[in-house]
């Protein structure tokens, strides 16, 4: 700004003017009036900002203070400390309103750039029930579509939602599950800068070699492979092959205003009588400590750092190592982790029946650890998530095949229950087993603090209704799965509130049900949780063989 010669002069000038006012009062004993103390306030705060216009303000304010100064009484010496602090105060003032004005402004822009790209989708929603199965199709791309183009406060909340359907029908659920996370990479020159602030270390001095191009870049950050030579400064180590993730440039601060809009937005669906039941400032704020989860990639690593401690003595579960002190809340440098898609096993490699079984088991074991015993769940557990790693047998030295080993990846998303919630929910899935529809229906409307089902008792009915019609014949085939994604659907249409911690972890064990129903068709997660259940005098003694089994 000191290129504008113009206005550092005038600048100059009126930085001139202030002291010699400031040491005509010091040195007189006068103070000013009040509207003089006004002026040089903004005379010292607007001098500050080597601008042509402000600049001519300040040297005008200046002199005019200089010169209605003359006139004034004496007061105390004290009145030049007061002075200097409301110029201050000034400049701060001046200074936020400024910020704030511009924060304004592009907030008020995103809105109309978030109005106009919703619109079609706002336009077709009213219709989406009355025009057809294909224009309801045409409608859920549409919206799939435009959250991607909105960015990641909106894909992050889409990926949310898709795990709520008591609150979205299932067609949303199952559209908005496919969004696409991959967003364009940042620039290797702003790697390189983030990891350099984040440990005031050089890249050289960190790691031995950094591949430029990554691995992969999603909504929040971007992945690059490297090898790390230097974990604390000047300690060499052994060459380690590390994943080092970084967050994309100024996506808190856009996701941080997209949740501004969109909470905006909530208030407003809130007035309406009729909304009122989703209660959507709750679940903002659950979605807000999701999106806390995704952004801070030192929490993620907080997260690996406890589920590694749970999983310490599982020999065929793991998860990424975070390699300390090398984490912040913009970097995260994990241990790099090999392996295959759990996809692989589940839908193109045929055969190989002990493995896929091996998997069933594992999974649904590691589900129930996590909900039983730690109370910690890995609350995003698709099969995106999971890579699987097989050793292969040597000839001679093993007897047995090598049981397959089962790496669980992005745990920014957990879940944790109170102890009411898990009694509940785990007297929910009893139910669901052993298909008592109306116990069932009575642990759902257990499953939040707050309930505000208009009619309970239709609810009862209805859910026993059906739960007695899975029971015929014709519906052997049916799943456990299937019959709580019916039981969801019937919760949408009651507005049976169902804490978001709790339908997470419902929504979980579906997703984990599903993948493990194509991996071993024969076997059920449900069934073994029902067993367990069963071993014990479940209604009294769950907390304490859950206690026992964590004890020291």
């Amino acid at each position: 700004m000191h290129s504008f010669s113009a206005s550092y002069i005038l600048s100059n000038e009126a930085k001139v003017a202030w002291r010699k006012l400031l040491s005509m009062e010091t040195n007189g004993g006068q103070a000013l009036s009040h509207i003089n103390k006004a002026a040089a306030a903004v005379c010292l705060a607007l001098s500050r900002y080597q601008l042509l216009a402000p600049s001519m303000l300040a040297l005008i304010a200046g002199k005019f203070s200089g010169g209605q100064s003359k006139c004034t009484h004496a007061d105390s010496l004290a009145a030049t400390s007061t002075l200097y602090d409301h110029a201050q105060n000034g400049h701060v003032y001046l200074a936020s309103f400024a910020f704030s004005l511009v924060e304004a402004i592009i907030i008020f822009l995103r809105a109309i750039y978030l109005a106009i790209i919703f619109s079609p989708c706002v336009v077709m929603a009213p219709f989406a029930n009355s025009l057809g199965v294909e224009f309801r199709k045409s409608w859920l791309s549409i919206l799939r579509r435009t959250l991607e183009m909105a960015g990641p406060a909106f894909i992050k909340w889409g990926q949310w939602a898709a795990t709520r359907p008591d609150l979205f029908p299932q067609d949303i659920c199952t559209e908005l599950a496919q969004l696409h996370s991959q967003a364009p990479a940042h620039s290797f020159a702003f790697t390189k800068q983030t990891v350099e602030k984040a440990f005031g270390r050089k890249l050289g001095e960190i790691f031995e070699k950094f591949e430029e191009e990554p691995v992969a870049s999603g909504s929040v950050a971007q992945v690059h492979r490297a090898t790390l030579k230097f974990r604390y400064p000047g300690h060499p180590m052994k060459p380690k092959l590390v994943a080092v993730k970084v967050r994309h440039p100024g996506v808190g601060e856009a996701i941080r205003r997209d949740f501004m809009i969109i909470n905006v937005f909530a208030k407003i669906l809130n007035l309406i009588p009729t909304l009122k039941w989703l209660r959507l400032d709750e679940s903002l704020q659950q979605f807000a400590v999701f999106m806390m989860s995704q952004v801070d990639l030192a929490r993620e690593a907080a997260h690996l750092s406890r589920f590694i401690y749970n999983f310490r003595r599982w020999k065929d579960v793991s998860f990424p190592k975070p390699l300390y002190p090398l984490v912040h809340p913009a970097v995260l440098v994990e241990t790099y982790e090999h392996g295959q898609s759990i996809l692989h096993y589940v839908d193109k490699l045929e055969g190989h029946d002990s493995i896929k079984t091996s998997l069933a088991h594992i999974g649904s074991h590691a589900l129930l650890k996590m909900l039983l015993v730690d109370n910690f769940v890995h609350a995003d557990m698709h099969p995106g998530n999971i890579l699987v790693r097989i050793n292969k047998r040597i000839p001679g030295k093993q007897l047995f095949e090598s049981r397959p080993h089962v790496v669980f990846l992005d745990v920014g998303m957990t879940a944790e229950l109170s102890k009411r919630d898990r009694v509940n929910i785990l007297e929910f899935f009893k139910a669901v087993a052993l298909r008592d529809g109306r116990t069932a229906a009575q642990c759902t409307l257990q499953l939040s603090e707050n309930q505000n089902c208009p009619n309970p008792g239709a609810f009862v009915k209805e859910v026993e209704k059906q739960f007695n019609s899975w029971g015929s014949p014709e519906s052997s085939t049916l799943h456990a799965a299937d019959c709580m994604q019916q039981l969801l659907e019937l919760v949408r249409h009651h507005k049976v509130n169902i804490d978001g911690n709790v339908c997470t972890v419902i929504v979980t064990t579906m997703v984990l049900e599903g993948w493990q129903r194509k991996l071993d068709p024969d076997y059920n997660v449900l069934d073994t949780l029902k067993a367990m259940m069963f071993k014990v005098d479940w209604a009294e003694s769950l907390s304490y063989t859950i206690e026992g089994l964590v004890a020291p």
